[in-house]
């Protein structure tokens, strides 16, 4: 390695630890609050259902984006930040998912990011980075083991403000890390039934990519890890000649990004010949409706992976 390299790399394991330190911090400069319940404050709705799975009845939590809003796009509103400054605690997932968000919740001492829990080596970071503001791919939870790792951060944040409620966060935490785990196994009994030939995953965005490497899968997206990019001609072609080589049978919508582009590519695959169905709608970037199985993270999961299963081998499972 050259002497240049050598520094660079220094310089990021520097950085990287630096933010991490920061980020516990948070944590630790958190002081108990005498109030029941704690009113907690949370961005997507996947971390929503962490806190409450976590929380249980000693919080009430709001959160900002429901279902099929993207995180990637949102904006806080005056009435968001009003509800973020009133909040106990605020949790985010970080790795600027909420994107035009970042400044504002980075700046808040009581908003955590629940990825800071994961160590930065398992995180998806390829050679050259993303581009813009992405390091990391911030789409973690698509692998359980990681979003696992997320269970104690946000179980220690409560603690520390809520010391009489201690044992309780950590035995739902408990009890939530085997729910977790026994997810885990489903996916992966679930992949595979899919010959590995035909295990490849093509969606709208470049979402999956910690559930491909995960779980043994291909995966490709028409736009970037961010929404905020958009598909031209040439990658909706470009996309459209793989799937013709590769015979692939189905393509993937996501509940929180428009269809025209993944339709799109549709259309080009049958104008050379070949017919790919539209698989699915996968929860990607938001999970479901409160009050369904999809509005939880676990029947997020549940969901994606029955829905993947089935579009790629072409029947109802």
């Amino acid at each position: 390695m050259s002497r240049a390299a050598h520094l660079a790399v220094l310089g990021l394991a520097l950085l990287t630890g630096f933010q991490a330190h920061a980020q516990a911090d948070k944590i630790a400069r958190l002081q108990p609050i005498e109030q029941s319940p704690l009113q907690i404050v949370t961005t997507v709705n996947f971390v929503t259902d962490l806190v409450q799975q976590v929380g249980g009845n000693r919080v009430q939590v709001e959160g900002l984006m429901g279902a099929g809003v993207d995180p990637h796009l949102y904006k806080a509103s005056a009435g968001d930040v009003r509800k973020l400054q009133r909040a106990h605690l605020v949790f985010y997932a970080g790795l600027h998912l909420e994107g035009k968000m970042v400044e504002l919740l980075e700046r808040l001492p009581k908003a955590i990011a629940v990825t800071d829990a994961i160590p930065r080596e398992r995180l998806i970071r390829p050679p050259g980075g993303f581009g813009g503001q992405y390091t990391y791919d911030p789409h973690v939870w698509f692998d359980v083991t990681l979003w696992k790792l997320t269970v104690g951060r946000v179980r220690d944040a409560l603690s520390k403000v809520d010391p009489p409620g201690a044992a309780y966060y950590r035995a739902n935490a408990q009890a939530y890390s085997r729910r977790l785990e026994q997810l885990d196994a489903f996916i992966r009994q679930q992949i595979a039934r899919v010959p590995a030939q035909q295990r490849v995953l093509i969606t709208a965005h470049d979402a999956f990519a910690y559930f491909g490497r995960r779980y043994g899968l291909e995966v490709r997206g028409l736009q970037g890890i961010s929404t905020l990019s958009e598909a031209g001609t040439r990658d909706v072609q470009q996309l459209a000649d793989f799937i013709v080589q590769r015979r692939i049978r189905a393509v993937f919508v996501e509940s929180s990004v428009p269809r025209r582009a993944i339709e799109a590519v549709v259309a080009a695959v049958r104008a050379r010949g070949w017919t790919v169905a539209v698989g699915g709608e996968l929860f990607s970037d938001a999970a479901g409706n409160p009050g369904t199985p999809e509005g939880t993270y676990v029947g997020m999961m549940e969901h994606n992976t029955r829905t993947i299963v089935s579009g790629l081998l072409g029947r109802s499972l």
